[in-house]
């Protein structure tokens, strides 16, 4: 594929507005600031579960659930249950595609209380495709698929920090198996890692507060490519700060307002020749439009959630991206339930573009399963 393919490809895939590369095309000589990053795999930073997309994507503090693997593999530990799992689903794209969709499976179990690990897999179908060559003609008709398998080992270093590791395989086959061009397409392959940071406190007054505070870099890993050529593009290396402050009302009521800010550790305009390490310390600073255009390579998602009795919760929340890196802008609704071991989340994404936006209408389903142990089965190291 030729770079452009691929870009728009990936950019399509994860709902960016199509519109920002015309208005920064060369060729139209329209504003040249329109600079969207694009990476291999984007699947990897999509939102999985539908409790965090209830939340405008935004996942890094809020409180320790069965997904926390995928948004900080540092916060499983504090999770209370002794183990657990999730899975969820997503129809990918369902306003303009009808058999496309993205799948998250994961579960976890403490070692003890200080130690936890999990396991997870995130599949994603892109439906039937038809290929066609350069002079239109057809190459055939392929299915793609791509997945990532993580372990991931959180520890907590005191009543308050944490820190997690996740390892992580990537396979992607976007293509198949056929030669165009004098290249010889084949599926890409990778290994990456996840870093994070928890830190949580609860906070003495009047009512019962509590502050967790996180940070995370995920996707440290290998270029990929899908030719055998020297061309590779980066994974979507990302760093995630994030925040939540959660205030109980009363013993039935509380709301936790929640921030995320996302920012991809990849060069601004990649032009093959930085490493994986340069590109991700180079990213700060590499923008054309200088510190300006490297405040706009942030993404906000903020979110707020509101739970009664620890069984019914509402939610909503907002992503902001700006129009010269993605354009992607809308609002997010979410609702929870859960009983006993059992619960179950849905989230439902409301754009709010004027113009009609792939991502539109999006539902997302996710049922959870988290079981508490005795307290043998989450007993400490220490005692």
């Amino acid at each position: 594929m030729k770079f452009i393919a691929v870009a728009l490809f990936a950019s399509f895939l994860i709902g960016i507005d199509s519109s920002v590369y015309a208005q920064g095309s060369s060729i139209t000589g329209r504003d040249s600031s329109f600079r969207v990053i694009t990476t291999a795999v984007p699947f990897l930073i999509i939102s999985p579960d539908a409790r965090s997309a209830g939340l405008g994507d935004a996942g890094a503090a809020t409180s320790p659930d069965a997904n926390s693997a995928f948004w900080n593999p540092a916060k499983l530990v504090f999770i209370e249950e002794a183990y657990g799992g999730a899975i969820s689903y997503t129809p990918w794209l369902g306003k303009i595609i009808n058999d496309m969709w993205i799948s998250y499976l994961t579960g976890f179990y403490k070692i003890t209380r200080e130690q936890a690990v999990a396991v997870s897999m995130k599949y994603f179908d892109l439906g039937d495709i038809s290929f066609r060559g350069g002079n239109n003609e057809p190459l055939g008709d392929f299915r793609p698929r791509e997945f990532a398998l993580d372990f991931t080992y959180s520890r907590m270093l005191t009543e308050q920090l944490s820190v997690g590791l996740t390892g992580r395989y990537i396979h992607s086959n976007l293509t198949g198996a056929f030669t165009s061009g004098g290249a010889d397409a084949r599926p890409g392959r990778s290994a990456a890692a996840d870093i994070g940071v928890y830190y949580n406190k609860d906070i003495k007054g009047a009512r019962a507060n509590n502050l967790a505070l996180a940070a995370v870099i995920s996707n440290i890993g290998a270029k990929l490519s899908y030719t055998d050529n020297a061309n590779r593009d980066f994974l979507p290396t990302n760093l995630r700060l994030g925040a939540a402050y959660k205030t109980e009302i009363d013993q039935a009521n509380s709301f936790t307002f929640i921030m995320d800010f996302n920012k991809l550790m990849v060069p601004t305009i990649d032009d093959g020749s930085k490493t994986v390490l340069s590109g991700m310390f180079s990213s700060f600073t590499d923008a054309p439009g200088g510190f300006k255009e490297e405040i706009k390579e942030f993404v906000v998602n903020s979110g707020i959630e509101y739970w009664y009795n620890n069984t019914f919760s509402g939610r909503a929340g907002y992503f902001l991206e700006a129009r010269e890196k993605g354009n992607r802008k809308y609002m997010t609704l979410g609702v929870g339930f859960r009983k006993d071991r059992f619960g179950i989340d849905v989230a439902y994404l409301v754009p709010t573009n004027r113009r009609e936006h792939p991502l539109a209408e999006t539902i997302r389903f996710s049922l959870v399963l988290q079981v508490r142990g005795s307290e043998a089965d989450t007993q400490s190291v220490t005692d």
